[in-house]
């Protein structure tokens, strides 16, 4: 059963700028253009793409707060499609937000759903109140989510002094305290360190295989996705240009991943005749980079090079979606 539907889905903002004394321009522009996919229920799935893609727009009109221009858009089948008046209105919250916040969870990496001056645990019994959560499910939820995401510590701070990566976790937890059977994570991992980033990625793990939430991630660190989802949808000047799994959107890209070396001492460039495909892009005294493609594995390459060279250090650093897209396109554009 798909639990999310978009059919050709469109979003449309009039603009109006300044052109010159006393005088404006209006023009359109078209932040979701036909956009159409399903999402079953239960799965984990990666929405991507650059700045000003669009991809925020989407979200918002999953959730309710802007209605569509155009198309069909439905949720734990909920109609979200803009009947005729709105759609001649081309903006503002939908007809159904009210009824639809009951079975979504949001969190918006950029922007907080808690009470500034309030310490965290207030701001979760307010939402205890709002979304009438039965007390027995309110406590469970609430306890599996401070264990879960470490956040005994914080009950008691007000919102205002948490750091950004203690006030994501908190955003995390508030967002999941009514059960949601959809969950929409804006850049969920944004300001967190390396460990928090695994905590919160394995808390996501376990509530998708134990409930089966489906869960919509659009971020920009690929290691999210790699991590959490199986299928990604790419999108582009309010486009999607890519639905499948994450190796395919590599491949179609033709996206590379670099490898850093750190030699014992300064030595000519690394030289692997074999290995086509993978070139030395830099080199900064006994540190060299070496590009290759993301879709193959850096073990044999890793084994080759500590075979025949003093290796000291190594590290894999991974394409940033920009870049992937940007090849997508020159390869689109040369074919």
């Amino acid at each position: 059963m798909d639990f999310i539907e978009l059919d050709g889905v469109e979003k449309v903002f009039d603009v109006r700028r300044r052109t010159g004394f006393m005088r404006r321009e209006r023009r359109e522009v078209r932040a979701v253009d036909g956009i159409s996919f399903r999402v079953p229920r239960g799965e984990m799935v990666g929405y991507i793409g650059p700045n000003g893609a669009g991809k925020s727009t989407t979200i918002k009109m999953l959730t309710g707060i802007l209605t569509p221009s155009g198309g069909r858009l439905r949720v734990a089948g909920i109609d979200l499609s803009p009947s005729s008046r709105l759609r001649s209105s081309r903006g503002g919250p939908n007809r159904e937000r009210t009824r639809l916040a009951h079975r979504i969870g949001v969190v918006f990496g950029q922007r907080t759903t808690l009470w500034w001056d309030l310490p965290l645990r207030d701001s979760y019994r307010l939402m205890h109140r709002m979304y009438r959560i039965p007390d027995a499910r309110f406590r469970e939820n609430l306890d599996r989510c401070v264990e879960l995401l470490d956040l005994g510590a914080l009950l008691e701070v007000p919102v205002r002094q948490l750091s950004l990566g203690q006030r994501m976790r908190g955003d995390i937890a508030a967002a999941l305290l009514h059960d949601p059977e959809v969950l929409y994570l804006d850049e969920p991992t944004i300001g967190l360190d390396v460990v928090s980033k695994a905590r919160v990625r394995g808390f996501l793990k376990d509530l998708n295989a134990e409930r089966s939430t489906t869960v919509l991630l659009t971020t920009h660190d690929l290691t999210d996705i790699e991590q959490l989802c199986k299928r990604v949808m790419v999108i582009d000047h309010g486009r999607l240009v890519y639905d499948g799994a994450l190796a395919g959107l590599h491949e179609v890209g033709e996206s590379e991943r670099t490898l850093v070396v750190d030699l014992e001492r300064e030595l000519p460039p690394i030289e692997l005749g074999s290995e086509p495909s993978v070139r030395v892009v830099k080199v900064e005294g006994p540190r060299q980079w070496l590009a290759f493609p993301a879709a193959a594995s850096a073990a044999p390459l890793v084994a080759r090079i500590a075979a025949d060279y003093p290796l000291v250090d190594l590290s894999v650093r991974e394409p940033d979606i920009e870049s992937v897209i940007a090849r997508m396109y020159v390869s689109d554009s040369t074919a």
